[in-house]
């Protein structure tokens, strides 16, 4: 599973999703282009009647819920969580995934302002893995106070119905999951 602007790795990352996420109006307004070129199953945040997307055999509108919580059955929606990755772990329980083993979480950032505020970056983003991510555009500063309570959640989820999640990111700042080697947890 891919999200965000995964599409800028693929090359370099010699990776190509089954599946991709992104919530974020920003990211979607920004990627459309990207996004609607992409031939993997798409789960895109529904942003009402202005959507660039509608609903096809590859593209799934899911839509955010107000309960801060974690949602086992996405057909009763989802919560975003303040980070796509919750999102993208609330899909993957819903599709049954058992074992997710998280690659690449950013969690660490330089950034000016309040969490959660817009902010224009000038010139390159140096919290991506790629210089372009969001690089003379504007994207939302990050809230990992909030990104962390609701992996909390999301592990808890998981791990109550025997499920578990492993952070393979090497270097990642993220706390809160096991932490592993995606070579090991692969086999």
């Amino acid at each position: 599973m891919g999200m965000n602007k995964i599409f800028l790795g693929f090359k370099r990352f010699r990776f190509y999703p089954r599946y991709y996420v992104a919530i974020n109006r920003r990211v979607i307004e920004q990627s459309t282009a990207e996004i609607a070129s992409l031939n993997c199953v798409r789960f895109l945040g529904n942003l009402g009647a202005d959507t660039p997307f509608g609903e096809s055999a590859l593209t799934y509108p899911i839509h955010s819920r107000p309960e801060q919580k974690f949602h086992k059955n996405l057909c009763e929606g989802f919560f975003e969580g303040y980070t796509v990755t919750f999102a993208a772990l609330q899909i993957a329980f819903y599709m049954g995934f058992r074992m997710i083993a998280i690659v690449g979480m950013d969690h660490s950032y330089s950034y000016e302002g309040r969490p959660n505020e817009p902010r224009k970056l000038e010139g390159a983003d140096p919290n991506h893995f790629d210089p372009r991510y969001f690089s003379d555009q504007t994207w939302d500063n990050p809230d990992l106070a909030n990104s962390e309570r609701y992996y909390a959640m999301a592990r808890d989820a998981f791990e109550a119905d025997g499920h578990q999640i492993i952070d393979c990111t090497v270097g990642g700042a993220c706390t809160v999951f096991e932490k592993g080697r995606l070579e090991e947890v692969l086999g």
